[in-house]
C-alpha cells in the first residue's frame, strides 16, 4: 500500500488506499480525504487574476468506496471579481460527491483586517490523543491527533490539532487548503458525545468559509456538536493554523440509533 491517501493514475483518476477508510466501515472512505481531493481539483482551475477560494461546500451524495475515483473541476460561472467553481467526484459511473466554491479576486485589506480571534495552545504543548472504542482505524490512524481541550475520547466539545501522517496524493506535498479540508470533515468526530457503536451521527455535507489560506502542517479544530429532538444535528468548527483562526466549518448531521439503519 502506498504511503498516501491516493495514488494518481493519470487523467483525473486516483486509487484510494486503506488510509482513507472511515470509522463506520472499512469499505467506505472518511470524507476528509475526498473533500481534500475535490479542493485539489478546484485549485487547478485556472484564473486570469490573483484569486482565492472563499467558500467551499461539499455535498456528500453517497459512500465513497475505497477504490478508484475520478475527479474533475470547472468554472460554473465566470466573473472578474467573483466566480463559481464546481468539482465532481465519481466512482465508476456513480457521482459520490460534488463541491461548489466561490472564488474571489484578492485585494489588499491588511489595513482594515479584523482580529481573527484567540490562538489555540500549540500542538507541542500536549501529547497524542486516543480515539474512543468503537472507531475503526484507516483514516484516523493516518492522522496524528492532539487534544488541547476536551478530547476525542471525552464526550462533548473539543479543541484538537491534527496533522497528516501521509500526503494526500502520492509524490506530492499537500497545499494548505488540502491539509485543511483533509481534517475539516472531522468536526463531528472530535466533538462527539454519542457512542458510535449505538448511534449514527453522519454528515451529509461540509461547508467551510475561509478567510485565508492556512500555513504549516498542523490544522486545529475547535468543534462542538448540537443535536435537536428530531434526528437532525449540526457540528460547527473554528479551524486554525499556528497563526490563529483561518476558517469556520459546519456539517449537517443525520442522528439516529444504529439499529435504525444509516440510509
Amino acid at each position: 500500500m502506498a504511503d498516501a491517501f491516493y495514488v494518481p493514475l493519470g487523467e483525473g483518476r486516483f486509487s484510494a488506499t486503506a488510509h482513507t477508510a472511515g470509522p463506520w466501515t472499512p469499505d467506505a472512505q472518511h470524507f476528509g480525504p475526498p473533500s481534500a481531493l475535490l479542493v485539489r481539483a478546484l485549485e487547478t482551475v485556472e484564473s486570469g487574476h490573483p484569486a482565492e477560494l472563499a467558500r467551499v461546500t461539499v455535498e456528500i451524495l453517497g459512500p465513497a468506496p475505497v477504490a478508484e475515483l475520478t475527479v474533475r473541476a470547472r468554472v460554473e460561472r465566470p466573473g472578474r471579481s467573483v466566480e463559481l467553481l464546481q468539482a465532481e467526484l465519481a466512482s465508476a459511473e456513480r457521482v459520490v460527491a460534488r463541491a461548489s466554491a466561490w472564488r474571489i479576486a484578492t485585494s489588499d485589506t491588511a489595513e482594515i483586517g479584523t482580529d481573527a480571534g484567540p490562538l489555540l495552545p500549540g500542538p507541542g504543548s500536549v501529547e497524542e490523543s486516543p480515539w474512543p472504542e468503537g472507531w475503526q482505524g484507516g483514516y484516523l490512524d493516518a492522522v496524528e491527533w492532539r487534544a488541547v481541550r476536551g478530547g476525542m475520547d471525552v464526550p462533548g466539545p473539543a479543541a484538537v490539532w491534527a496533522r497528516q501522517r501521509v500526503p494526500l496524493v502520492d509524490g506530492e506535498e499537500p497545499s494548505g487548503l488540502q491539509r485543511l479540508f483533509a481534517v475539516a470533515d472531522s468536526g463531528n468526530g472530535v466533538s462527539n458525545y454519542l457512542d458510535p457503536r449505538q448511534w449514527w451521527f453522519i454528515n451529509s455535507e461540509l461547508t467551510v468559509h475561509l478567510r485565508r489560506v492556512p500555513s504549516g502542517e498542523w490544522i486545529g479544530l475547535d468543534a462542538v456538536t448540537l443535536v435537536g429532538k428530531h434526528g437532525i444535528g449540526t457540528a460547527t468548527s473554528i479551524l486554525h493554523d499556528d497563526g490563529g483562526p483561518v476558517a469556520t466549518g459546519a456539517q449537517a448531521l443525520m442522528v439516529r440509533p444504529r439499529q435504525a439503519g444509516g440510509g
